[in-house]
């Protein structure tokens, strides 16, 4: 991600790195990319207070066994974590969300690549959508400290440093986008009742305006999931977030800010499935 919070591990607080572009200025206007900690840096900052938590009692249950399932030899994941098992998408939504996902492994990669992409959104910012997606995602017994979390992190003030009001929105002429595409997703560990998916990803995320001096970019980044079977459903537990792995850069032309919106507002989601 070109801003982010690098959780690596579950014993000890993560350090918040905030990376400058190396260029003097941006496509937009030249503004650096601080406020760029946006939905996703801050998913990590308000995740990592829950993940630590769950991870403890994670890691005194004692040994998982299950983890085989996703694993070949040399504790090399099996072809089936990356190959697409053809199985259709899920055909209910809750709140917008997709949800009924199946018991099964490919059923909690799905759920973590469905969770992703509305974790990482700019519905996140919207405080009456923020809360339909924390009863949705999110395991009942997280959901009230996650949600005070959740409105300190994205607070009035923070949302008027990226050029929203205290409802999400953009001013007039502007469209902020926060948009996260799954490429694939590996299953780390699973037992009958949970499960741990990382999903690898790529997004846009920036405002789109005529004079933003926040412009709409792309990152590349890595979310770790941890999924708890609970109601008939996958729902997340805990979960943390990484930069990468992110390819060389091609050559395209940046397009304009208004065929930047224009597409964010005609180009609808989809619903992922392995």
């Amino acid at each position: 991600m070109s801003l982010g919070d690098d959780q690596e591990g579950y014993g000890g607080a993560g350090q918040t790195r905030t990376r400058y572009p190396d260029r003097p200025g941006d496509v937009y206007g030249g503004a650096r990319r601080s406020p760029r900690s946006s939905s996703r840096s801050l998913v990590t900052v308000v995740g990592v207070i829950v993940l630590l938590i769950a991870a403890i009692a994670f890691a005194n249950r004692g040994g998982d066994d299950s983890s085989s399932s996703a694993e070949g030899a040399g504790g090399q994941p099996k072809a089936s974590s990356t190959a697409a098992s053809g199985d259709q998408p899920v055909a209910t939504q809750s709140a917008g969300i997709p949800s009924g996902f199946a018991h099964t492994t490919q059923g909690a990669q799905s759920a973590a690549a469905n969770y992703a992409t509305v974790l990482v959104s700019a519905d996140i910012l919207k405080p009456t959508r923020r809360a339909e997606i924390v009863q949705q995602v999110f395991v009942s017994d997280k959901q009230a400290a996650l949600t005070d979390k959740f409105n300190q992190a994205y607070s009035a003030a923070f949302l008027n440093k990226l050029g929203l009001d205290q409802n999400g929105n953009a001013a007039a002429g502007h469209t902020y986008v926060s948009r996260t595409v799954p490429i694939g997703t590996k299953v780390t560990s699973s037992s009958e009742t949970t499960a741990a998916v990382e999903v690898w990803c790529t997004g846009l995320y920036g405002t789109a305006g005529a004079d933003s001096t926040d412009p709409v970019t792309s990152d590349w980044f890595t979310m770790t999931l941890r999924l708890r079977w609970t109601a008939g459903d996958w729902k997340v537990d805990s979960f943390s977030q990484k930069d990468g792995p992110a390819p060389v850069p091609g050559d395209d032309k940046a397009s304009s800010a208004d065929d930047m919106a224009k597409a964010v507002e005609e180009y609808g989601g989809f619903t992922y499935a392995r």
